[in-house]
């Protein structure tokens, strides 16, 4: 079935429902660009709100981008972000596939359809002016009959009429016979027209306007199938997009369920836990015995020999704001050696800059024996670069290696300073053998403990300091029991000097026996050999447990 041969009489019905398919592509052209501009505002919402919820700095400065639930969260608007991604990837190829090309393949074919209506109108023009020949031939041969059959009567009036003479007779029948001959000739004329629009005629329905119609419903069928394709097309692009955009819900769901409150719970204590010990109680004091009172100085109570040693009153201040915990602190004066910090942190904090420091340091090595390398190529080869061009760059690096060695040598220090002070404050690291702590980690350790106040705190009875007494005497008698057996074995990651009180220095991949296991304070105790054992940083041991 075709236009040409069902719809030959229908023109204007054909010509109005070709401008209507194309006035519904264009229709549907304007509404997947209105769907295009929905798309790209949404997804720059979503990169707006991504912008501000995501850190306006390094997440490695923040002690909180440390929890699980932070990354969590942080990983949730990464997401978000991909997100928004593939809703400007679904904008664009809507925008390219279906507004750019249909629109594109519209205006092909309003050409296409403007040369086939162009093409009937000339077919219909043609046998308009074939019936105008034809109209004009009828009118004439219809007028030359008439005035045949005028000129006829008239002859056959005058040769009846006994007055007329013989000349009039023979002129109106002359006038008769011409009139007639024309008659016969517009006959013949009409004849041939009409036999020329007939064919004219037959042509322009059987063969032309079929021909156009075909071509018009030809076209209007490929309009239809593009604009097919295009409808496929709109859902076709965010299908392609689905997969990831599952991957990205997924990826957030993954992202919830990396959330552990436990981890972040023990990480809050690892981030924090300052290693003071409680406070004490406040003992009473009776300042009704005038040697009470005049061994009392403080609310505190703390006990003065003649000796007098001071406490480091910046010790004191940080141990007595500890009694209000929900106190509010004063802000402390950063330093160097983060005194200013707790114990714990200070260990830390002093562990992670040694950690950065031996990096760098590495990186510097490292690029000291490739200078070094490439100077000795210079030197073979002399033709590839001049040795001496590398001297600065080498003094340089030499120097900046010198300069990271006594960093992490002033760190290193520090860091001996503050792992004596913490294990100062354990009980567990009382002095083995019988060998006493050192005046300072006594002053440590009674600071922290605050049990300097207490009336029964045993006082010398020749003025000698209780300070220079030992300690933890009761823990004595546990430590001269025969030696444990190991539980396991270690191997030291990184050197350490062990230059405290209960500590033991260990090499780089040095493998020692593993005593004791660390009870969450940082410290693990370890042996060497027999009479040979002590406490070093867990953070520096590779464990294996029997």
């Amino acid at each position: 079935m075709d236009w040409g041969a069902e719809l030959w009489d229908q023109f204007d019905i054909i010509e109005h429902h070709t401008q209507w398919g194309l006035d519904l592509a264009e229709k549907y052209i304007k509404f997947v660009k209105e769907r295009t501009e929905i798309e790209q505002a949404y997804a720059k919402q979503l990169r707006s709100l991504v912008k501000k919820y995501l850190p306006k700095r390094n997440v490695r400065e923040d002690l909180e981008a440390k929890f699980c639930q932070y990354q969590a969260f942080l990983q949730v608007v990464k997401e978000l972000n991909d997100l928004a991604g593939q809703r400007e990837v679904v904008a664009e190829n809507l925008t390219t596939c279906i507004c750019v090309e249909l629109s594109k393949y519209i205006q092909e074919l309003k050409q296409e359809r403007k040369a086939h209506f162009q093409e009937g109108r000339r077919a219909q023009q043609q046998l308009e002016n074939s019936f105008k020949l034809l109209d004009n031939s009828k009118r004439k041969f219809e007028r030359d009959c008439r005035e045949a059959e005028k000129a006829l009567l008239t002859a056959e009036r005058l040769d009846q009429d006994i007055n007329a003479t013989k000349a009039d007779v023979e002129k109106a029948k002359q006038q008769a016979h011409v009139r007639g001959h024309m008659a016969e000739e517009s006959k013949n004329e009409y004849a041939a027209c009409l036999q020329h629009f007939n064919q004219d005629q037959s042509r322009f329905y059987f063969l032309e306007m079929p021909q156009i119609f075909n071509k018009l419903q030809e076209m209007d069928e490929r309009r239809t199938a593009r604009l097919r394709e295009g409808y496929g097309l709109f859902s076709e692009t965010e299908r392609q997009v689905m997969p990831i955009v599952g991957k990205c819900l997924e990826g957030m769901k993954v992202a919830a369920e990396a959330v552990d409150e436990k981890s972040d719970s023990q990480l809050l204590i690892e981030l924090h836990k300052s290693g003071f010990e409680r406070p004490g109680d406040v003992e009473f004091e009776d300042f009704s015995q005038p040697m009470n009172r005049a061994s009392s100085d403080s609310s505190l109570g703390t006990p003065r020999g003649p000796s007098d040693v001071r406490v480091d009153p910046r010790l004191l201040g940080k141990n007595k704001a500890k009694r209000w915990p929900f106190s509010k602190k004063n802000k402390p004066v950063i330093t160097e050696d983060f005194s200013h910090l707790p114990p714990e942190q200070r260990r830390k904090k002093l562990q992670q800059k040694i950690e950065d420091r031996n990096r760098e340091l590495q990186k510097e090595i490292d690029q000291r024996d490739a200078l070094n390398k490439m100077k000795d190529v210079y030197q073979k080869t002399p033709q590839m670069g001049d040795p001496a061009s590398l001297e600065p760059k080498i003094a340089e690096t030499l120097s900046t290696i010198e300069k990271l060695r006594l960093e992490i040598q002033k760190y290193e220090s520090w860091l001996a300073d503050a792992e004596g002070r913490a294990l100062s404050n354990r009980p567990d690291n009382a002095p083995r053998g019988g060998h006493q702590l050192d005046p300072a980690s006594a002053i440590n350790n009674n600071v922290s403990s605050h049990d300097k106040d207490s009336p029964d705190a045993p006082h010398s009875e020749d003025g000698t300091d209780t300070l220079n007494q030992p300690i933890y005497t009761e823990f004595d008698d546990d430590f001269e029991e025969e030696l444990v057996s190991p539980i396991g074995s270690c191997v030291a990651m990184y050197r350490f000097e062990g230059s405290s009180e209960g500590t033991i220095s260990m090499a780089e991949g040095e493998e020692l026996s593993l005593v004791e296991e660390d009870k969450g304070d940082g410290w693990t105790r370890v042996r060497r050999g027999p009479g040979d054992e002590g406490y070093v940083p867990t953070s520096y041991l590779r464990l294996s447990l029997h």
